[in-house]
């Protein structure tokens, strides 16, 4: 188990944008495990590449549902549909929570940790992940496009959703 240094912003490397990733082999099989050891460590429901400092089109998701863990290298949105408004919080944006806009449906394209492309249809919380998480690989934050930007109540110390 690998826990890896969450990238907290304005570090610049969370405004940039990540890198295609052609080789799958051992280094990005360890980045997804280290990815996944970091998320669930944090309390978050994702992560992606940047946000440990490495400039590669790499997320994981899991958001406590059926799908459990899901690992996708160089994802695209191929697909939007209807809206959902709700609250987001970031394990790269610490204290802060925003009200945000995403569709509440998306289908992501991408590929497993061996290059073997497949897709995946999204609702609800999940495709809310996958949009936050997809973002980050564009170099934008959810305090970028959210209606709304609060401070988390010194009481509970937790962000309601952390991605």
């Amino acid at each position: 188990m690998a826990i890896r240094l969450i990238v907290k912003d304005p570090d610049p490397v969370l405004r940039e944008r990540a890198k295609e990733v052609t080789k799958f082999n051992a280094n990005l099989h360890k980045l997804l495990r280290d990815m996944a050891d970091t998320m669930y460590d944090a309390k978050g429901v994702g992560l992606a590449a940047p946000q440990i400092g490495i400039l590669k089109r790499v997320i994981v998701v899991d958001v406590g549902d059926e799908h459990g863990l899901i690992e996708m290298v160089n994802p695209e949105i191929v697909e939007r549909e209807g809206e959902q408004i709700g609250p987001e919080g970031c394990l790269s944006i610490p204290g802060l929570n925003g009200i945000v806009r995403r569709a509440q449906r998306v289908v992501v394209k991408g590929q497993d940790r061996d290059g073997n492309p497949f897709t995946i249809e999204a609702e609800g919380y999940l495709a809310r992940a996958f949009q936050h998480e997809v973002d980050h690989l564009n170099g934008v934050l959810f305090t970028d496009i959210a209606d709304e930007v609060y401070k988390i109540p010194e009481s509970t110390g937790q962000e309601e959703e952390e991605e």
